[in-house]
């Protein structure tokens, strides 16, 4: 999914997006209405729309006070959402299928940033432990490599 498939989502879920220059943040949102740092490159863009459209599934109000933990628990709620979009399971099977071997190749791979791609693993971690065993592949984040199980 590149940075233009995730505008024109955004748009069928009427939502408008505006590159500007954004001094503070990589991105904003408020009601319908997204804005992206205009002089980002695209795969940040990209990620950083995502986290976005994140936010407007899943948090409500204003959560820019990061020192009220409802504020934090909303914002990983919104990363969460965005880390499952770009960074699923089912493309970490594929991408070792592929012979993707590193963190810096699996970012490309994926079109993400290396930041987004570590905050995933980060979180699968967390939410699965060590490993997870989807079909016939166990995947391990830590470091990551994905095997696949005979017999």
């Amino acid at each position: 999914m590149t940075y233009e498939d995730l505008l024109k989502e955004a748009e069928s879920h009427g939502l408008i997006i505006k590159e500007k220059p954004l001094r503070a943040y990589k991105g904003r949102i408020k009601g319908n209405r997204i804005a992206i740092k205009k002089d980002l490159n695209n795969t940040d863009k990209k990620c950083t729309l995502i986290e976005e459209i994140g936010h407007y599934h899943t948090t409500v109000g204003n959560i820019l006070d990061q020192s009220d933990v409802r504020n934090r628990k909303q914002e990983k709620k919104a990363r969460r959402w965005a880390y499952e979009r770009c960074v699923g399971l089912i493309h970490l099977v594929q991408a070792s299928k592929e012979g993707i071997r590193n963190a810096y190749e699996l970012a490309e791979y994926l079109g993400v940033t290396e930041e987004l791609l570590n905050g995933a693993l980060n979180y699968y971690k967390e939410k699965y432990g060590l490993y997870y065993v989807l079909d016939k592949y166990i995947i391990y984040f830590d470091p990551l490599s994905v095997f696949e199980i005979w017999g």
